[in-house]
């Protein structure tokens, strides 16, 4: 097979936070210390390799590019100084960009002036369009949650769950298709008998239970250099409670709105804390300010390397998180109030505005690897498998 090479591909990498790597001879000092390269001799410095002579589509198609968690042992012991950590980091954002058909992820990683300006007119457009059909402010008991109609935002909310879908959707494709052709993977490897479902349905739980949920990797191989760190201050402790302390509050969302709409509990009503919507809600609010902030805290402070190499497209994400847990816990105290302080309404249209910002720009942002991750261990799950059974 030809491989196509693009010259610019080193350069367009570096447009999204790499170093020059051109310094790299490949002498295999990171793939000795790298602690996930036990399975492949050659990783990461292949996908160094790629970039270098323009193999853009080998570049793009790698499983192994979504198995770097950046702990930064690579590119602390490079004896060129090329940064192979950060290389990785900033392929995955070119990744993410090239995945999408839209361009949008592009914009908000290499033009960081027009990505904010983006943010900001995203924003007030959710919040100048739900205030336009806003209702009276009075002391009734739910009249914060009646402040803007409740079904405009779920519409709304609709609306924007489809888009991200749709756009998702779109780039796992896109990416699927390149991993499963450059593994050789065929549907029938997949689901074509029963040996291919059995197969597929423990790498699923591989990628999904023990990697996704489990953070096994992440938890176990790249956190060495932090065995002096107590366990909530560890850099997987931090990405777990970020990423699932924002996928239960959506998660808590969907359920709210599911249930008002089966008349079992009208929208916004005072339940108990152990009411199960409201403390799954609650705990994972705290979980996601828990996180985004010490993750906000470790970059001003430059904890680690990963942190170092943040770009400001990191930085909106993880302002837009916090943002939009602290605004919904200012939300549930207005609501517990005697009545339902002026301050209180602004904050809702504010945290409906930025909530809907949020989700909508996740696909095209660093929150996409809860996406594409997966999948690409899904494939490195199954083709581990796959050389199990031949072997």
């Amino acid at each position: 097979m030809t491989a196509l090479v693009d010259a610019s591909l080193l350069a367009d990498v570096q447009r999204f936070g790499a170093a020059d790597v051109s310094a790299c001879f490949s002498c295999g000092n990171c793939t000795a210390i790298c602690p996930l390269s036990t399975n492949d001799a050659t990783f990461p410095r292949r996908l160094i390799r790629y970039a270098q002579v323009g193999m853009k589509d080998a570049l793009l198609s790698s499983k192994e590019l979504w198995t770097c968690y950046y702990c930064g042992e690579c590119s602390d012991t490079c004896p060129t100084q090329a940064d192979p950590g950060g290389f990785m980091a900033a392929a995955r954002r070119y990744a993410i960009a090239s995945y999408d058909r839209t361009h949008l992820a592009r914009t908000m990683y290499t033009s960081p002036v027009l990505g904010s300006v983006i943010a900001v007119l995203l924003a007030a457009f959710f919040a100048v369009f739900m205030y336009a059909s806003h209702g009276p402010q009075n002391a009734a008991s739910l009249a914060l949650f009646q402040f803007i109609p409740e079904e405009l935002i779920h519409n709304t909310g609709v609306a924007v769950m489809i888009l991200v879908f749709l756009a998702g959707l779109a780039g796992v494709a896109t990416m699927a298709r390149g991993i499963a052709r450059r593994e050789q993977i065929t549907v029938r490897d997949v689901v074509g008998s029963r040996a291919g479902l059995k197969r597929s349905t423990q790498a699923l739980w591989v990628a999904l239970g023990i990697e996704s949920l489990g953070q096994r990797r992440y938890r176990v191989d790249c956190e060495t250099v932090q065995e002096a760190q107590p366990w909530y201050r560890r850099r997987w402790f931090i990405h777990a409670a970020t990423m699932w302390g924002f996928l239960g509050l959506l998660t808590a969302t969907i359920l709210d709105y599911g249930l008002a709409l089966l008349g079992i509990k009208a929208t916004g009503t005072p339940v108990p804390i152990w009411y199960p919507v409201r403390l799954l809600g609650t705990v994972a609010g705290i979980a996601l300010i828990y996180g985004t902030s010490l993750l906000i805290l470790d970059r001003l402070r430059g904890a680690n390397r990963s942190a170092r190499d943040s770009t400001a497209a990191d930085w909106m994400l993880l302002a837009l998180l916090w943002v939009t847990g602290a605004s919904g816990f200012l939300i549930e105290l207005a609501l517990y109030l005697p009545q339902p302080p002026l301050w209180g309404y602004w904050v809702f249209l504010f945290h409906v505005s930025v909530a809907m910002e949020l989700v909508l720009l996740a696909p095209f942002m660093k929150f996409a690897h809860a996406v594409y991750r997966p999948v690409a261990l899904f494939f490195y799950a199954l083709a581990e498998h796959r050389g199990t059974e031949g072997s």
